[in-house]
C-alpha cells in the first residue's frame, strides 16, 4: 500500500502519495497548474510556495517543484514573492561603490541574520553576495549569484526587506558591461544576425514540425 499523507491546498484536504513534490500533490489532486509551475526543476524560481505543518506557528518558504509534501501541511501558492524593482540606465550608471547604495540602500541595513542564505533554494550564499555589494565588488558578487533563478524566497524571510535578486541582477549586469573583457565572438554574431545571415536558416527552422523541433533538440551538438 502507498503511503498517504493528508495536506491542505488552499484550505481544501486531500490525501496525496507522500512521496510527491507540492506541485505533483496539487496536480494528483486535480488542480491545473497553468501559471506558477515553469520548468518543474528548480531553475526558474516561478512556483514560490508558503506553508506551515500542523501543529507547528512557523511558516516555512519554499518551491513547491522541490519540496515535498508532509503530513499536516498546509499550503497556499503565491504568484510571486515581492521585490523592490528599481529603476537604472545601463549606460549611465557606473561600477563606483556608490552605485548599489543610490539604488538598493536596504543592503546596508542587513543585520546578519543569515536568514536568506539558509532558505535560499540553490543553496547559494546570498548573505555572503549582498556583502560583496555592500564593499562595490561586484565582479564577486556576480559570480557568488550566478545560479539565483530570483525565485525572491530570501526577501521573503528578510527582516531588512532587502531584495537579493535584484541586486545580484544588478552587479551581474554591472560586471558584464563594464569589468568583464569584451566577448568579441559575441559581437560578431550580433552583426551577424543584423546583416540577415541566418534569415534562410530561421524561415527553415519555423517550417518544422514539433516532432522534428524535438529531434532537433535531442541531437543538437554542445560546445565545448
Amino acid at each position: 500500500m502507498q503511503e498517504m499523507a493528508n495536506v491542505y491546498f488552499d484550505g481544501k484536504h486531500y490525501q496525496v502519495p507522500s512521496d510527491l513534490t507540492i506541485m505533483t500533490a496539487m496536480e494528483y489532486a486535480g488542480y491545473q497548474l497553468v501559471r506558477g509551475c515553469g520548468c518543474r526543476h528548480g531553475f526558474c524560481g516561478a512556483c514560490g510556495a508558503i506553508y506551515r505543518i500542523k501543529g507547528e506557528n512557523k511558516p516555512h518558504f519554499a518551491l513547491a517543484c522541490q519540496t515535498k509534501v508532509e503530513e499536516g501541511m498546509y499550503v497556499a501558492t503565491l504568484p510571486f514573492f515581492p521585490l523592490a524593482h528599481r529603476d537604472y540606465d545601463m549606460e549611465e550608471i557606473k561600477p563606483t561603490e556608490q552605485v548599489m547604495m543610490e539604488i538598493f540602500p536596504e543592503i546596508f541595513a542587513c543585520v546578519g541574520c543569515n536568514s536568506c542564505t539558509k532558505s535560499c533554494s540553490r543553496g547559494l550564499n546570498v548573505m555572503q553576495y549582498i556583502a560583496y555589494a555592500k564593499r562595490g565588488d561586484y565582479a564577486k558578487c556576480a559570480e557568488t549569484s550566478f545560479d539565483c533563478v530570483a525565485c525572491g524566497i530570501c526577501s521573503a524571510r528578510c527582516p531588512a526587506n532587502i531584495s537579493h535578486t535584484l541586486v545580484g541582477l544588478l552587479a551581474r549586469r554591472l560586471t558584464g558591461k563594464y569589468i568583464l573583457p569584451p566577448a568579441g565572438h559575441t559581437a560578431q554574431r550580433a552583426a551577424d544576425i543584423a546583416e540577415g545571415k541566418f534569415d534562410a536558416a530561421m524561415t527553415k527552422l519555423m517550417a518544422k514540425s514539433k516532432e522534428e523541433m524535438k529531434e532537433l533538440y535531442d541531437n543538437r551538438d554542445f560546445e565545448k
